[in-house]
């Protein structure tokens, strides 16, 4: 990646981590709301992963924050809190989610 002299078009494994978390939670999510028929126009995510110092005081990604947007069609709309719910559920049966040790936020906006 840039930031180490290398090409700026190659990411940072951290980005591809997050990138990874973010994708597995997008299908997860559109999975569960494809059952309830929630009609999803579009669905974008820009996941940040923080990198720092682990507890053993090792370099690591200490957090990775999703921010999805979701857009329906058709007039449909779903209040805040049942988005948190079904967030929170794409969140905890991602695969990759459960395979991370670091500290995941979603950040509903």
């Amino acid at each position: 990646a840039p930031d180490w002299r290398g090409d700026i078009k190659n990411s940072n494994p951290e980005q591809a981590l997050a990138a990874s978390l973010s994708s597995c939670h997008m299908m997860t999510f559109l999975a569960l709301v494809a059952k309830m028929k929630w009609p999803v126009l579009s669905y974008k995510d820009k996941a940040i992963a923080t990198l720092g110092k682990n507890s053993e005081g090792k370099m690591s990604v200490t957090e990775i924050q999703l921010n999805p947007k979701v857009e329906f069609s058709n007039g449909f709309s779903v209040d805040n809190q049942k988005m948190r719910e079904i967030q929170d559920r794409a969140h905890r049966y991602c695969f990759i989610a459960n395979s991370l040790s670091s500290e995941v936020k979603v950040k509903i906006n």
